[in-house]
């Protein structure tokens, strides 16, 4: 693990780069560092669990809207739309970020949003911040997969990612990354809902 601190550049909004919080070293899923690898489970010893696989499994079972993530097969539209935009996103992983790409295979992180959801069916405006404007904005606590993660400092949001569930996003993070699925690292998120 290296010692020097992971930091999430602003994507195109301007501001300056914002540490991790203590204790994430930024290592993305499938990484070997000991927080991704697997643990024997149950009396089958030697099969392990991977942790990348379980939250491939997460993402797939909200995208589907099956017994994992109650609730987001029932909600009609919205969460037809959003789920497959979820879906949308996570086939990119591993696209290059690149400041101002909008797809289809470099994206930033609000070029990233609105490729997926117009692909999905809606049009939403290029910038997060213009994006934001456009969400119903939602409590943490009725997040559901799909809905909209958007990053701010005071009233200026400045990245946004597409919730995955578990705590995570689909986004693409900043310059020399990858669209990736990442856990959200701040508390300074507000969560809006297309649809």
């Amino acid at each position: 693990m290296s010692a020097t601190p992971r930091t999430h550049a602003p994507a195109h909004h301007g501001a300056q780069a914002v540490p991790a919080p203590a204790g994430q070293d930024g290592a993305e899923e499938g990484s070997d560092s000991p927080s991704h690898q697997g643990r024997r489970v149950g009396p089958q010893r030697g099969r392990l669990i991977n942790r990348v696989g379980a939250t491939a499994v997460l993402t797939a079972a909200a995208v589907a809207g099956v017994g994992l993530a109650p609730g987001l097969g029932t909600q009609a539209d919205a969460a037809t739309l959003s789920a497959k935009a979820l879906r949308i996103a996570a086939a990119k992983r591993g696209a290059p970020y690149v400041f101002g790409a909008a797809g289809p295979s470099r994206f930033d992180c609000s070029g990233l949003v609105m490729w997926s959801y117009r692909k999905a069916g809606k049009n939403l405006p290029r910038t997060a911040q213009a994006q934001y404007n456009k969400t119903r904005h939602i409590g943490q606590n009725s997040r559901r997969p799909g809905d909209l993660v958007f990053f701010h400092r005071g009233s200026s949001v400045y990245h946004v990612g597409i919730y995955a569930g578990s705590g995570r996003i689909w986004h693409a993070p900043h310059r020399g990354a990858r669209v990736r699925l990442e856990r959200i690292w701040t508390k300074s998120v507000w969560y809006g809902r297309i649809g």
